[in-house]
């Protein structure tokens, strides 16, 4: 899975200038983010942040990374209990 973010801010066509593409954009000015982290927290369909993304790589504003993998959210929860169950 891949992770984007802009390289500097862009001047968004008329097509782009909806609230949800301002915020998508607002997201990957600040760090890495995914499709499907743009999808959740914007509220934008898959179709937007695809057209999105596409429109800014063609722009030369868009760096790609392959994303890191994620541990699981029980094991990241789970550290501070084992610490104190070890005492």
């Amino acid at each position: 899975m891949k992770e984007y973010k802009i390289t500097a801010w862009p001047d968004l066509p008329a097509e782009f200038r909806r609230t949800a593409y301002r915020r998508m954009v607002s997201e990957l000015s600040q760090r890495y983010v995914t499709e499907t982290h743009l999808q959740k927290c914007t509220g934008a369909s898959a179709h937007d942040v695809t057209r999105l993304l596409s429109h800014l790589n063609t722009c030369e504003l868009l760096d790609a990374r392959e994303a890191e993998e994620e541990l699981p959210k029980r094991r990241l929860l789970s550290w501070p209990f084992q610490l104190f169950a070890s005492h």
